[in-house]
């Protein structure tokens, strides 16, 4: 029937691979090889921040990214352990690598039934300033934590005061060597970055050798994490060969592959054997908060990643990939692990279809210090804050129809204008107040090609407060709208609402005090007249609150 949407298929990997280009490939492979080489170190640091034995961190590392490459949805991220869930579990898996791998399995039963129910959704109401919060005090924690690596320092206790105290104390008892080739690390990585950011567009028509050098300069740039770790362990070798080691090393490794067989559900100890009641009971909350904070974590990446590349992603889907991710992984002694923006920043496409290079990837040197970008990282969950009456029937609406002009949009013509409203159901209800903490309607895609595109106008009458999450996701509605070369104005803002918006400097925003004056305003922009008489006049402004329609009535 007309309108009709076929059916996708289950596995994400049956859409994307189809539309795979031969010529992303070689770019494709250079970015495996630096996002590998980047993540053995980091794995490595991560089971030391989690308190287990280093093999972990390596068991931890492959099964995600074979995973997710079939289910997930977000072509940019990689799955892995990560500097916050590497805290986590080192709070709630007691150092004893048989919770932490009980609690991968538990946890991805967690996410995959919750996947499975379709709960995706659920992350629209964990608003900005909470994640904001949770993740700046992580990033204080872990930086720090890893200060004592730098410095070559052993025996600093585990939490953060007595970290700090000890550190600051025994300060003068800095290895040198250490000390020296950590800073090297970062300061070739800072290097190697704004190299990389500074570097022109190479010309066609330039000589040969001035393009292969151009070509050199590029590769260095973008594989840059990979460099520094093999000049790193270039270093510590020579050393080690000539019988003089200054640095302090990991240490050795078991070899191979971990065995595959099911997590324990019990734990031998000295005295007898923990149950697998009494291992649940051990972990109390940690069952809820690391499957939440590792899909929060993971969508919140993907999400920032598709925002900036012009797709979206399937929080349910996610959930899902997640889910198996961690149960499979659970069977390789892998501890909880979830998406991870240091990796995921790391060139995971060598090139983007377009031809706009994107490889920035902080450095993995220093362990534990590459995740900080995910922790200082807007995140992509935001919300929007109205005042609604009690009882208020709240819609979702996407915005496809009301960028066509469609008459099943949210639409109101003024001029011809579609007009959307937010809080509208407060015209005579003044009974209360409610929060919607996510501006997940507020999204559009790309316009119906059989109608014309219109501009869109916010009416924002009702709004009476709006806070920083609200901005984070009206600042993504701008960019998305922009991108399809639509014109987004706002209308009748309250004086507080005006004023954060003012301070808050978004590109592109623009303002009215009343609908009439925006409708003339935006039904005056070049091009509107051919709107217009291919889309015409649709319906009559609505005369009555319970007539119109919007995201919120």
């Amino acid at each position: 029937m007309p309108g009709s949407r076929c059916p996708l298929p289950a596995l994400p990997v049956l859409r994307w691979l189809p539309r795979y280009s031969r010529a992303w490939l070689p770019l494709d492979v250079l970015a495996g090889l630096a996002v590998g080489l980047t993540a053995v170190p980091q794995a490595l640091a991560y089971a030391e921040l989690a308190g287990l034995p280093l093999q972990y961190g390596l068991y931890s590392s492959f099964m995600g990214c074979f995973v997710y490459c079939l289910l997930g949805t977000a072509k940019d991220v990689t799955l892995g352990p990560t500097a916050i869930m590497s805290l986590l579990v080192s709070s709630y898996a007691f150092h004893q690598p048989a919770y932490a791998v009980l609690l991968a399995f538990l946890s991805g039963c967690i996410q995959l039934a919750m996947g499975l129910l379709r709960l995706g959704f659920l992350l629209d109401f964990i608003s900005c300033p909470v994640i904001k919060g949770f993740t700046s005090a992580a990033s204080i924690t872990i930086s720090f934590n890893q200060v004592k690596n730098i410095l070559g320092l052993q025996g600093i206790p585990r939490q953060f005061f007595l970290q700090l105290y000890e550190t600051l104390r025994r300060i003068g008892e800095t290895r040198a060597g250490d000390a020296v080739l950590g800073l090297s690390c970062l300061a070739a990585l800072a290097g190697l970055r704004a190299m990389k950011s500074h570097l022109p567009q190479a010309v066609p028509t330039a000589p040969l050798a001035v393009r292969i050098s151009h070509l050199v300069v590029w590769i260095c740039a973008t594989a840059r994490n990979a460099l520094v770790v093999l000049f790193a362990g270039l270093v510590a070798y020579s050393f080690q060969v000539m019988g003089c080691q200054p640095f302090r090393l990991t240490g050795s490794i078991p070899q191979g592959l971990p065995p595959f067989q099911p997590p324990p559900f019990s734990l031998a100890v000295p005295n007898g054997t923990v149950p697998f009641p009494s291992m649940l009971q051990d972990m109390g909350v940690g069952l809820a908060v690391v499957p939440l904070m590792g899909l929060l974590e993971s969508v919140a990446i993907a999400k920032a990643f598709a925002s900036q590349n012009g797709y979206r992603i399937d929080p349910s889907q996610e959930l899902l990939a997640l889910g198996v991710a961690n149960v499979l992984g659970s069977f390789v002694s892998s501890y909880p692990i979830t998406g991870s923006f240091g990796r995921s920043e790391c060139p995971v496409r060598g090139l983007h279809p377009r031809g706009r290079a994107r490889h920035r990837c902080p450095g993995p040197a220093v362990p534990g210090i590459p995740d900080l970008s995910v922790l200082l990282h807007p995140q992509g969950s935001a919300g929007c804050c109205h005042h609604l009456g009690r009882g208020a029937h709240v819609r979702r609406w996407h915005l496809p129809e009301a960028l066509a002009g469609s008459e099943a949009g949210p639409c109101a013509p003024v001029c011809d204008v579609p007009a959307v409203f937010l809080g509208g159901a407060v015209w005579d209800r003044g009974w209360g107040a409610g929060f919607w903490p996510s501006p997940a309607p507020l999204h559009c895609q790309a316009p119906n090609k059989a109608s014309p595109a219109r501009p869109m106008l916010l009416d924002c009458s009702h709004v009476s407060s709006i806070d920083y999450t609200a901005v984070l996701g009206l600042a993504e509605l701008l960019q998305e709208l922009h991108r399809h070369g639509l014109p987004l104005a706002f209308c009748a803002l309250q004086e507080p609402v005006l004023q954060v918006l003012l301070s808050a400097d978004l590109e592109g925003f623009q303002h009215f005090p009343s609908r009439e004056e925006a409708g003339e305003a935006l039904a005056a922009l070049p091009g509107w007249e051919r709107c217009r008489e291919l889309g015409g006049s649709r319906a009559e402004p609505p005369t009555s609150p319970a007539q119109s329609t919007g995201l919120i009535q």
